[in-house]
Protein backbone atom coordinates (compact mmCIF):
# COMPACT_ATOMS: atom_id res chain seq x y z
CA UNK A 1 0.00 0.00 0.00
CA UNK A 2 1.58 3.15 -1.01
CA UNK A 3 1.05 6.79 0.78
CA UNK A 4 0.10 9.49 -1.75
CA UNK A 5 -0.70 13.08 -1.59
CA UNK A 6 -3.72 14.64 -2.42
CA UNK A 7 -2.86 15.30 -6.00
CA UNK A 8 -0.14 12.53 -6.55
CA UNK A 9 -2.36 10.52 -8.65
CA UNK A 10 -3.53 7.77 -5.95
CA UNK A 11 -5.32 4.84 -7.39
CA UNK A 12 -7.55 1.94 -5.20
CA UNK A 13 -5.70 0.63 -2.83
CA UNK A 14 -3.48 3.72 -1.83
CA UNK A 15 -3.77 5.37 1.40
CA UNK A 16 -4.08 9.20 0.81
CA UNK A 17 -2.34 12.75 3.17
CA UNK A 18 -5.48 15.46 2.70
CA UNK A 19 -3.56 17.67 3.64
CA UNK A 20 -5.06 21.56 4.66
CA UNK A 21 -3.49 24.90 5.95
CA UNK A 22 -5.39 27.53 7.79
CA UNK A 23 -4.04 31.18 7.98
CA UNK A 24 -4.99 34.34 9.76
CA UNK A 25 -4.28 36.65 7.64
CA UNK A 26 -0.07 35.86 6.37
CA UNK A 27 0.11 33.67 9.09
CA UNK A 28 -0.48 29.78 9.87
CA UNK A 29 -2.95 29.86 12.91
CA UNK A 30 -4.72 27.11 14.47
CA UNK A 31 -8.57 26.83 14.36
CA UNK A 32 -10.43 26.23 17.83
CA UNK A 33 -11.09 22.59 15.99
CA UNK A 34 -12.23 20.43 13.31
CA UNK A 35 -15.96 18.83 14.03
CA UNK A 36 -15.92 16.49 11.33
CA UNK A 37 -14.86 15.35 7.39
CA UNK A 38 -17.25 14.31 5.30
CA UNK A 39 -16.14 12.39 2.09
CA UNK A 40 -18.73 12.59 -0.82
CA UNK A 41 -18.30 10.23 -4.34
CA UNK A 42 -19.67 12.78 -7.19
CA UNK A 43 -21.60 9.71 -8.64
CA UNK A 44 -22.48 10.57 -12.13
CA UNK A 45 -25.31 8.20 -11.70
CA UNK A 46 -27.02 10.27 -8.66
CA UNK A 47 -27.39 13.33 -10.76
CA UNK A 48 -30.40 14.91 -10.10
CA UNK A 49 -31.78 18.85 -9.95
CA UNK A 50 -31.73 18.86 -6.26
CA UNK A 51 -28.21 16.96 -6.35
CA UNK A 52 -26.45 18.71 -9.73
CA UNK A 53 -23.11 17.28 -8.74
CA UNK A 54 -24.40 13.49 -8.02
CA UNK A 55 -22.77 13.89 -4.34
CA UNK A 56 -23.20 10.47 -2.26
CA UNK A 57 -21.70 10.43 1.41
CA UNK A 58 -18.50 7.42 1.20
CA UNK A 59 -17.53 7.97 4.73
CA UNK A 60 -17.22 10.36 7.80
CA UNK A 61 -14.18 10.83 9.98
CA UNK A 62 -14.78 12.84 13.34
CA UNK A 63 -12.29 15.17 15.12
CA UNK A 64 -10.01 12.30 16.34
CA UNK A 65 -9.18 11.49 12.74
CA UNK A 66 -7.58 15.01 12.05
CA UNK A 67 -4.04 15.43 12.93
CA UNK A 68 -2.42 18.72 13.67
CA UNK A 69 0.91 17.91 12.35
CA UNK A 70 1.86 21.36 12.94
CA UNK A 71 0.87 25.01 13.77
CA UNK A 72 -2.02 25.42 11.26
CA UNK A 73 -0.65 22.11 9.34
CA UNK A 74 -4.14 19.69 9.28
CA UNK A 75 -3.84 15.62 8.08
CA UNK A 76 -6.30 13.50 7.13
CA UNK A 77 -5.09 9.91 6.53
CA UNK A 78 -8.17 7.68 4.45
CA UNK A 79 -7.82 4.23 2.67
CA UNK A 80 -8.92 3.96 -0.74
CA UNK A 81 -10.24 0.32 0.12
CA UNK A 82 -12.17 -1.03 -2.91
CA UNK A 83 -15.46 -1.46 -1.02
CA UNK A 84 -15.94 2.06 -0.36
CA UNK A 85 -13.74 4.22 -3.46
CA UNK A 86 -13.72 3.67 -7.12
CA UNK A 87 -12.24 5.65 -10.06
CA UNK A 88 -13.49 9.36 -10.04
CA UNK A 89 -13.73 12.77 -8.26
CA UNK A 90 -14.43 13.34 -4.58
CA UNK A 91 -15.33 16.25 -2.21
CA UNK A 92 -13.65 15.77 1.04
CA UNK A 93 -15.72 18.50 3.06
CA UNK A 94 -14.60 19.97 6.54
CA UNK A 95 -16.69 21.09 9.62
CA UNK A 96 -14.19 24.05 11.36
CA UNK A 97 -14.69 25.73 13.98
CA UNK A 98 -12.27 29.18 13.59
CA UNK A 99 -13.82 30.75 16.98
CA UNK A 100 -15.17 29.56 20.38
CA UNK A 101 -18.37 31.45 19.72
CA UNK A 102 -18.77 30.82 15.67
CA UNK A 103 -20.77 28.40 14.42
CA UNK A 104 -18.49 25.83 12.19
CA UNK A 105 -18.02 26.60 8.78
CA UNK A 106 -17.98 24.22 5.19
CA UNK A 107 -14.55 24.35 3.95
CA UNK A 108 -14.66 22.15 0.48
CA UNK A 109 -11.43 20.53 -1.18
CA UNK A 110 -11.28 17.94 -3.73
CA UNK A 111 -9.41 14.62 -5.31
CA UNK A 112 -9.07 12.51 -7.63
CA UNK A 113 -9.02 8.23 -7.72
CA UNK A 114 -6.97 7.20 -10.86
CA UNK A 115 -6.78 3.74 -12.54
CA UNK A 116 -3.78 1.92 -12.46
CA UNK A 117 -1.15 2.66 -14.11
CA UNK A 118 0.42 -0.08 -16.72
CA UNK A 119 3.25 0.69 -19.58
CA UNK A 120 4.38 -2.26 -21.42
CA UNK A 121 7.50 -2.57 -24.08
CA UNK A 122 9.75 -5.11 -25.08
CA UNK A 123 13.17 -3.70 -24.15
CA UNK A 124 13.70 -1.78 -20.46
CA UNK A 125 13.04 2.04 -20.13
CA UNK A 126 16.02 4.15 -20.41
CA UNK A 127 15.12 7.30 -20.79
CA UNK A 128 15.49 10.12 -18.35
CA UNK A 129 13.96 13.10 -15.47
CA UNK A 130 15.22 16.95 -15.16
CA UNK A 131 14.74 18.94 -12.24
CA UNK A 132 14.29 22.24 -11.73
CA UNK A 133 14.34 24.68 -9.12
CA UNK A 134 13.51 28.21 -7.76
CA UNK A 135 14.66 30.45 -6.53
CA UNK A 136 17.86 30.00 -6.12
CA UNK A 137 19.07 32.69 -3.94
CA UNK A 138 17.99 33.02 -0.14
CA UNK A 139 18.48 35.94 2.34
CA UNK A 140 19.91 34.37 5.42
CA UNK A 141 17.26 34.10 7.95
CA UNK A 142 15.18 33.01 5.09
CA UNK A 143 12.15 30.24 5.86
CA UNK A 144 10.10 29.41 2.73
CA UNK A 145 9.41 26.70 -0.04
CA UNK A 146 11.41 25.64 -2.68
CA UNK A 147 9.09 24.92 -5.83
CA UNK A 148 11.00 21.60 -7.85
CA UNK A 149 9.40 20.70 -10.90
CA UNK A 150 9.93 17.06 -11.90
CA UNK A 151 10.45 17.26 -16.31
CA UNK A 152 10.51 13.63 -18.22
CA UNK A 153 13.03 14.13 -20.90
CA UNK A 154 11.36 11.98 -23.47
CA UNK A 155 9.26 12.23 -26.91
CA UNK A 156 6.88 14.86 -26.71
CA UNK A 157 3.15 12.93 -27.29
CA UNK A 158 3.83 9.37 -27.23
CA UNK A 159 2.99 7.06 -24.73
CA UNK A 160 5.58 6.87 -23.01
CA UNK A 161 5.71 10.69 -22.52
CA UNK A 162 2.42 10.31 -21.08
CA UNK A 163 3.58 7.19 -18.67
CA UNK A 164 7.01 9.17 -17.72
CA UNK A 165 4.78 12.52 -16.51
CA UNK A 166 2.63 10.28 -14.41
CA UNK A 167 5.53 8.48 -12.96
CA UNK A 168 6.81 11.82 -12.10
CA UNK A 169 3.80 12.52 -10.06
CA UNK A 170 3.76 9.14 -8.28
CA UNK A 171 7.17 8.66 -7.42
CA UNK A 172 8.82 9.14 -3.95
CA UNK A 173 11.18 12.78 -4.24
CA UNK A 174 14.08 13.16 -1.96
CA UNK A 175 16.35 16.62 -1.84
CA UNK A 176 19.88 16.86 -0.40
CA UNK A 177 21.90 19.91 0.03
CA UNK A 178 25.40 20.31 0.73
CA UNK A 179 27.56 23.13 0.96
CA UNK A 180 30.39 23.97 -1.47
CA UNK A 181 31.93 27.05 -0.78
CA UNK A 182 32.22 29.77 1.90
CA UNK A 183 34.01 31.27 4.98
CA UNK A 184 32.83 28.45 7.48
CA UNK A 185 33.24 25.70 4.72
CA UNK A 186 34.11 22.46 6.96
CA UNK A 187 36.81 20.40 5.69
CA UNK A 188 35.23 16.96 5.94
CA UNK A 189 33.00 16.53 2.99
CA UNK A 190 30.16 14.59 4.84
CA UNK A 191 30.13 17.85 7.62
CA UNK A 192 28.81 20.06 3.99
CA UNK A 193 25.81 18.01 3.77
CA UNK A 194 22.87 19.84 5.69
CA UNK A 195 20.12 18.23 3.96
CA UNK A 196 20.67 14.76 3.50
CA UNK A 197 18.04 12.92 1.29
CA UNK A 198 15.10 14.57 3.03
CA UNK A 199 11.34 13.77 1.57
CA UNK A 200 9.91 16.16 -0.35
CA UNK A 201 6.11 15.61 1.48
CA UNK A 202 4.43 18.55 0.00
CA UNK A 203 3.22 17.34 -3.85
CA UNK A 204 1.32 18.92 -6.22
CA UNK A 205 1.36 16.58 -9.59
CA UNK A 206 5.04 16.72 -10.91
CA UNK A 207 6.25 19.68 -8.60
CA UNK A 208 7.04 19.19 -5.22
CA UNK A 209 7.38 21.75 -2.39
CA UNK A 210 10.26 22.17 0.39
CA UNK A 211 10.38 24.25 2.86
CA UNK A 212 14.20 25.18 3.26
CA UNK A 213 15.15 27.21 6.78
CA UNK A 214 18.41 28.97 6.32
CA UNK A 215 18.63 30.54 9.71
CA UNK A 216 21.66 28.42 11.31
CA UNK A 217 22.88 27.72 7.74
CA UNK A 218 26.31 29.86 6.99
CA UNK A 219 26.45 32.47 3.66
CA UNK A 220 28.09 30.75 0.60
CA UNK A 221 26.97 28.21 -2.51
CA UNK A 222 25.64 24.99 -1.86
CA UNK A 223 25.10 21.98 -4.07
CA UNK A 224 21.24 20.66 -4.41
CA UNK A 225 20.21 17.50 -5.73
CA UNK A 226 17.21 15.52 -6.21
CA UNK A 227 17.11 11.76 -6.16
CA UNK A 228 13.51 9.72 -7.97
CA UNK A 229 13.29 6.04 -7.30
CA UNK A 230 11.42 3.66 -8.83
CA UNK A 231 11.17 0.24 -10.49
CA UNK A 232 14.70 -0.47 -9.84
CA UNK A 233 15.93 2.66 -11.42
CA UNK A 234 17.09 5.28 -9.27
CA UNK A 235 17.17 8.96 -10.84
CA UNK A 236 20.11 11.47 -9.50
CA UNK A 237 19.93 15.11 -10.54
CA UNK A 238 23.10 17.16 -11.67
CA UNK A 239 24.37 19.34 -8.55
CA UNK A 240 22.88 22.95 -8.69
CA UNK A 241 24.01 25.93 -7.10
CA UNK A 242 22.07 27.83 -4.84
CA UNK A 243 22.95 31.15 -2.85
CA UNK A 244 22.70 32.26 0.81
CA UNK A 245 23.74 35.34 1.42
CA UNK A 246 23.85 38.22 3.80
Amino acid sequence: MATKERYQNPVVGDQINLRFFTYNSTNLRDVVGVDEVNIFYLDPNELTAENPDGRRLVETIASSGVTFEDVGTHLINIDVVETKYVIGNYLDILSIRVEADEAAQKIENCFEIFPDLWYTTPIPIVFDFDFHFQPSKFRKGSKQFLIIEIVPNVPRGTDLDRYYQNLAIVSDLKISIEQHCGDCLPAEQDLRVVVDEEAVGFREKRFGYYQFDTEDLSCGIYNVTFKLEFGGNVYISDKMPLQIFD
